[in-house]
């Protein structure tokens, strides 16, 4: 099967997870009726909102020992009465548009930041590559309460244009107030999506040159199985408003990225990624 077709076919299998609640209405008093038209009031809203402070890996393929610092933003929305949303580092900003109860869908969204060359001597005329905002959808389906499976396909758009697929397998223990949950995780791109980071075309290579090194031979990156890896976190609840959230993600390189001179000379096909964050909820009335 082609690397593309790879993509395509990973799409198709999304499923997903999903919560949904209603609110009770308070029974008419004997003395009233309820016009025929009557609508019951529609369900309070909970909004999350939250930031989470990475240190994640300095640039795609970099070394274990090369680190970078980014700021993530959180959000999701939820009916009042659900129970909270399950924050974990991989997945994308989005909000559940069709509901059925153990199964959602909705849109999908994430922002990579830029590369820029100028910042490592290992990146050295590799040129910059711009951010990328990959925008798409998710499905999440829980198996069981303890078990959630959620899938993503992204379309990218700037620094890199090709598709990304993402399956993160995940159990959750629910202990009073602490949340914790982990299991495996797998990415697939398209050829577009890996060549702005790992490809070297002959001009990129005749640049390449730092002290002490060789030049990084011509290499074309095709698509595939990214990566494949490992995740866990913990999150605490303080309040119904306030929660506390520290992971740590295991993610290595494969195919056509981990065979990059980039990785091969100057990097690691081993990536790790580790962060805290904090989350606020509200409630608020729907629009409509």
């Amino acid at each position: 099967m082609s690397a593309g077709a790879r993509i395509v076919f990973a799409g198709f299998l999304v499923v997903a997870p999903g919560l949904a609640a209603a609110a009770d209405l308070p029974a008419p008093s004997p003395q009233s009726t309820s016009p025929a038209n009557y609508t019951p009031a529609a369900p309070d809203w909970i909004v999350t909102i939250g930031a989470e402070a990475r240190i994640e890996p300095a640039w795609a393929g970099s070394p274990t020992d090369k680190f970078a610092f980014s700021a993530v933003p959180l959000f999701s929305l939820r009916k009042d009465g659900a129970p909270p949303d399950l924050f974990l580092p991989r997945d994308s900003i989005g909000f559940p548009l069709l509901d059925f109860g153990q199964l959602k869908f909705g849109p999908a969204f994430k922002l990579i930041w830029e590369r820029k060359a100028s910042d490592y001597a290992a990146l050295n005329g590799l040129g910059n590559v711009n951010y990328v905002l990959q925008a798409g959808a998710y499905a999440e389906y829980w198996a069981v309460p303890w078990l959630r499976l959620r899938t993503e396909v992204r379309q990218g758009f700037g620094g890199e244009k090709g598709v990304t697929g993402d399956a993160y397998l995940d159990a959750v223990a629910r202990i009073g107030p602490l949340t914790l949950s982990g299991g495996p995780r797998l990415t697939l791109q398209s050829a577009a999506a890996i060549d702005p980071y790992f490809s070297i075309n002959a001009q990129q290579s005749a640049n390449s040159g730092i002290s002490g090194a060789p030049i990084l031979p011509t290499y074309h990156a095709p698509g595939g199985l990214y990566s494949y890896g490992a995740g866990t976190q913990a999150q605490y609840f303080f309040s119904k408003q306030w929660s506390a959230l520290a992971f740590a993600e295991y993610e290595r390189l494969t195919d056509g990225a981990a065979g990059s001179p980039l990785v091969t000379q100057r990097g690691s096909p081993n990536q790790l990624t580790f962060g805290v964050g904090a989350t606020y909820s509200f409630s608020m009335h729907p629009w409509w």
